[in-house]
């Protein structure tokens, strides 16, 4: 029995798989890592007000750190298929104008419905950050 809803799959771009190609963004650490606690906390806040404007734009699917300290710092999934608006689009993040971060952008294949993650993660966080 198939749950198969065309007119969803057709919406979001989906190929007879289900997939889609995204663009993936790296995000590592950069060269200019040396501010002060203030500075750097009022750069991660403008990175963070970045993140959710791109998804509210529905450039950005997915986003988040990950653990530790090393060089590998976080990552992106745009909702989109084109690395040149791709990496227009990283160069609107605070952290990577101030050399605090850099990205690594390749293309992507992934489920369709990635594209539904940020309406759905407003309906669980409690808190917005």
């Amino acid at each position: 029995m198939s749950s198969f809803d065309a007119d969803k799959a057709e919406k979001l771009g989906a190929d007879q798989y289900g997939m889609r190609k995204y663009v993936v963004a790296f995000l590592k650490r950069g060269p200019n890592r040396s501010l002060s606690e203030q500075e750097a906390a009022a750069l991660q806040r403008a990175h963070l007000d970045n993140i959710h404007r791109l998804a509210a734009e529905n450039k950005l699917s997915v986003a988040g750190p990950f653990f530790g300290d090393g060089d590998l710092r976080g990552i992106y999934i745009f909702n989109i298929d084109d690395l040149e608006e791709a990496k227009r689009l990283t160069e609107t993040d605070p952290a990577i104008q101030a050399g605090s971060l850099v990205m690594e952008l390749k293309l992507w294949y992934g489920s369709a419905a990635l594209q539904l993650i940020p309406d759905l993660h407003k309906t669980i966080a409690a808190v917005d950050v």
